[in-house]
């Protein structure tokens, strides 16, 4: 099975709906493809986010009953009926993806930056923060987050653990930027997440770190040895570029 077959068929794959033969040709394919399994990290984590976020309806106050009995007029109309729960769920969940797609949106095109990149780095950033879905390998212990990403990437990656300089490792996650799979690292600062996107850029030489800043968080851009550094916070500017200097003084 190929990338197009298998991305088309991910929803009934997450939902569980796909026949044995197509489950197992996506499970295999899944296993050897690292765009299309951040394809499908970015829909587990919406869909999760949804039945995180949709409430769900049992029934109607009464009060908002009586009010619309008197609006349409009494038993001498035809009688409204009150959705079923799973019109009620449906709509729960509707309005649920709706909040996800919105901020999401918000994020990324609100008085957005000029790089196309810095974009996609914002939207991903919210995304993870919406969904909870910050990590697929949650763990402080370099040794067991790196070998998880190199293992589902075309790349090795530094993963530093920089406790010592106030920005513990919390794991990381797969992501997908600048049209290909990304390291995504994942530290603390205090009560704060700092997103680190980790990928190679085939043009040779360095840049030097740049910043900008929108809707409440900060960026910070760099590259080196031949990796793109994309790190992305609401920490203050001077925190997260002693991030990034803490980050590349111990890689």
């Amino acid at each position: 099975m190929d990338c197009t077959e298998t991305q088309r068929r991910l929803h009934a794959y997450l939902d569980q709906e796909a026949d044995r033969p197509t489950a197992t040709a996506i499970g295999q394919h899944l296993d050897s493809c690292a765009r299309c399994q951040a394809v499908f990290a970015t829909q587990s984590a919406l869909r999760n986010g949804i039945r995180r976020h949709a409430d769900y309806h049992h029934g109607a106050p009464r009060e908002l009953a009586e009010r619309i009995r008197a609006r349409v007029g009494g038993e001498h109309k035809p009688r409204w009926q009150w959705p079923s729960l799973g019109q009620w769920l449906s709509i729960g969940a509707a309005a649920a993806a709706a909040a996800v797609i919105s901020w999401t949106a918000a994020i990324q095109y609100a008085d957005a930056p000029s790089n196309p990149v810095a974009e996609q780095v914002l939207a991903a950033h919210a995304r993870s923060i919406v969904t909870g879905q910050q990590m697929q390998v949650a763990s402080s212990d370099q040794h067991t987050v790196k070998p998880w990403l190199s293992s589902k990437l075309d790349f090795s990656l530094p993963v530093p653990d920089l406790a010592g300089a106030g920005f513990p490792l919390a794991g990381g996650r797969l992501d997908y930027l600048d049209n290909r799979a990304v390291a995504a690292l994942v530290y603390r600062s205090r009560q704060h997440v700092i997103d680190l996107f980790v990928w190679p850029d085939a043009k040779a030489g360095d840049e030097a770190p740049r910043t900008l800043s929108k809707q409440g968080y900060h960026v910070l851009w760099w590259k080196q040895d031949g990796m793109n550094y994309w790190a992305i916070s609401d920490v203050n500017a001077a925190d997260l570029k002693a991030f990034s200097e803490a980050y590349a003084s111990a890689k």
